[in-house]
């Protein structure tokens, strides 16, 4: 097929979404940089809980150890060059960097699926099969799975990316608050039906299959729920509300990104836009350590552990200080 004549790859992006807030821009920054501090601090807090709470070297902890981590990757991705962007009047980004991050917000997506996928077959070989769960969920499994949840969507977000990057653009402008991987396949000159074909089949592996897959587990759940006893149905619900509740979260906000990449939201209030578009990406890492950090009962008894600890240990080092001070002064 041929290109037209002022195709070119482009050196930067201009993202349009950004509205004209004057002053305000301050306070937005102000609320984004106080919410990605929660964000790091909540995550860091709980992956140090699980690193040296010893009870908590489980296939659950481990999978959840993942979870934090990823949302950490995913926030770092996006908050710092949303705090940039907001105090600039500009609002362009280098192409190198609007790739990097694609790959980052993208991947991050298909890591915390197939997160959640995982440790819904981890609850269900707990629930459905539990005197065979530890031969079933070892050291060696459990680390094989957490593998594949980082590699397999780096791997399919690697090829996706170098395939946007390679196309010839007649464009330059994304009318997003951040880079989208459908928005710069838009500008291509040429048909892009190799990259949207593609795009549909990392769709596909990153978060139809991880949901299928979490559909089934949970209705085998559920059915085991229904014929069991009281202290089973007790041990699901507490393990598992708290993974569905993330679950419907996140792909509430998965779901309007997708609808607004392939289709016309125009009608839609750019405010509103712009919120749900940074939604799952920004409250989602903030929403799991909470939801998670409130309702397992382990991981809140190791956090109240960790700070009386720290309390007890910081208490003891002032009232050194404090000795010392006084033993200085009396010389």
């Amino acid at each position: 097929m041929m290109m037209k004549k002022n195709s070119t790859q482009v050196p930067y992006f201009t993202l349009a979404a950004y509205l004209d807030s004057g002053d305000m821009k301050f306070l937005y920054f102000l609320v984004l940089l106080t919410v990605y501090v929660l964000i790091v601090g909540a995550n860091v807090f709980l992956i140090v809980v699980i690193c040296m709470n010893r009870s908590l070297h489980e296939p659950m902890y481990m999978f959840l150890l993942s979870l934090f981590v990823n949302e950490l990757y995913g926030s770092t991705g996006l908050f710092p060059f949303l705090l940039v962007q907001i105090l600039s009047d500009l609002h362009t980004v280098p192409a190198p960097l609007c790739f990097l991050q694609i790959f980052i917000v993208y991947s991050y997506g298909g890591v915390e699926y197939l997160s959640l996928a995982v440790m819904s077959y981890d609850r269900y070989v707990a629930v459905c099969c539990p005197l065979h769960y530890k031969s079933l969920m070892t050291a060696d499994r459990t680390a094989a799975l957490i593998v594949l949840t980082w590699s397999y969507p780096l791997v399919l977000i690697t090829v996706m990316v170098c395939m946007t990057s390679s196309l010839q653009l007649c464009g330059n402008v994304i009318n997003k608050v951040y880079c989208d991987n459908y928005s710069v396949v838009k500008l291509s000159c040429s048909d892009a039906f190799v990259n949207n074909i593609y795009g549909l089949i990392t769709t596909f592996c990153t978060i139809i299959f991880p949901l299928v897959l979490i559909i089934f587990t949970y209705v085998k759940i559920f059915r085991v729920c229904l014929h069991g006893s009281k202290q089973t149905r007790q041990k699901a619900v507490s393990t598992c509300t708290p993974h569905l509740a993330v679950l419907l979260n996140f792909s509430f906000g998965a779901c309007f990104e997708t609808l607004q990449s392939r289709f016309d939201m125009s009608r839609v209030p750019a405010v509103l836009r712009i919120f749900l578009s940074l939604y799952s990406v920004a409250s989602l890492p903030l929403f799991n350590p909470l939801m998670y950090g409130l309702n397992v009962s382990k991981i809140r008894l190791g956090a109240r552990s960790l700070i009386s600890t720290m309390f007890s240990e910081g208490r003891q080092k002032i009232q050194a200080l404090q000795s010392l001070f006084r033993t200085h002064r009396k010389r």
